[in-house]
């Protein structure tokens, strides 16, 4: 386990190094477009996955949810508080 972690954080280490390496190279300009266009990009496309989704509720093949009324569930006859207590273990109810 202790393995994975050290890959991990190597892994982290270099991308985070390679990241501000390529940030660093470039003008605070261009560092604020590219944010502004990586921060259009992605709320497009949160808002696009978000519409669709509502436009595509309840269309699922023409299949439309069918609601049915609860049915009573069955029960065993005899004393549903002690098991012990039914005909079928030789004990009478009555006692």
């Amino acid at each position: 386990m202790e393995r994975k972690r050290n890959y991990i954080e190597r892994a982290q280490d270099w991308a985070d190094e390679r990241l501000r390496r390529m940030c660093g190279r470039i003008t605070p300009g261009k560092r604020l477009a590219v944010i502004l266009v990586m921060f259009l990009l992605f709320g497009g496309l949160s808002v696009y996955i978000t519409v669709s989704s509502i436009y595509h509720i309840g269309k699922r093949d023409g299949q439309r949810l069918q609601i049915e009324h609860i049915r009573q569930f069955p029960q065993h006859g005899g004393d549903s508080i002690n098991p012990l207590n039914r005909p079928e273990y030789g004990r009478n109810t009555e006692e």
